[in-house]
């Protein structure tokens, strides 16, 4: 398992995005050298963990919970034939392209230290939004993600470090619960009835989609 490139985003101008300024850092290229990663600070006010990405609507991305977005090239690779056309590392928006890593399928609070010192958690999966269509060009896409189901991962940074491309990545802790990214995100998208199995994670979980598991296990109880 290692990692293939660390992508880093500029605020760029495009149409597709409701952003106030109408940017959006979302097309990310390979960095050349090592990059720092570190907690960037809550939502809302922290962006990326990565020094010198760019994350422009911090209504909906950044923060300590939406720090890191990892995405595997296998499934890169998978797309690129289903869509007949080749798809660059970091053209998905995430941070970090892996090799060997069941990225989807990771589970909520799963660690993962990347080179010598960086360790990231697991919080969710990636929701597509209006700025992901609208950079990838493809039509009906939103639905056309939310229907395969592999998402990547979100990470929070548990241990902060410096990481390259070429790096390994390790698995040096997992849960005993069956919560993974994908089930986090078919619960918050088109199976709410799996929303009460993700109280399971606990406080691994990204806070917004513990908010929606609790408050749908209480509905049902109502």
């Amino acid at each position: 398992m290692k990692l293939l490139s660390v992508n880093l985003g500029r605020p760029q101008p495009v149409p597709y995005t409701d952003q106030a300024e109408g940017v959006t850092g979302i097309d990310k290229k390979p960095a050349d050298g090592p990059v720092r990663v570190a907690a960037p600070g809550p939502k809302g006010v922290g962006a990326s963990g990565l020094a010198g990405d760019a994350v422009c609507d911090l209504r909906h991305h950044g923060g300590d919970d939406q720090a890191v977005y990892a995405f595997a090239r296998e499934d890169l690779d998978d797309w690129e034939r289903e869509l007949g056309r080749s798809l660059a590392n970091g053209c998905f928006g995430e941070n970090l392209t892996t090799n060997g890593v069941d990225v989807s399928g990771a589970l909520i609070g799963e660690r993962w230290r990347i080179g010598s010192g960086l360790v990231l958690e697991v919080t969710s999966g990636r929701i597509p939004c209006r700025t992901f269509q609208g950079h990838l060009g493809e039509r009906a896409w939103v639905k056309r993600f939310t229907q395969k189901g592999a998402t990547g991962a979100y990470l929070r940074v548990i241990e902060p470090g410096e990481i390259r491309a070429g790096d390994a990545i390790e698995i040096v802790h997992r849960p005993d619960h069956g919560v993974t990214a994908a089930t986090q995100f078919r619960a918050v998208t088109t199976e709410r009835e799996l929303l009460p199995g993700l109280l399971a994670a606990g406080e691994a979980l990204h806070p917004e989609a513990l908010e929606k598991a609790r408050k749908y296990v209480a509905e049902q109880a109502g």
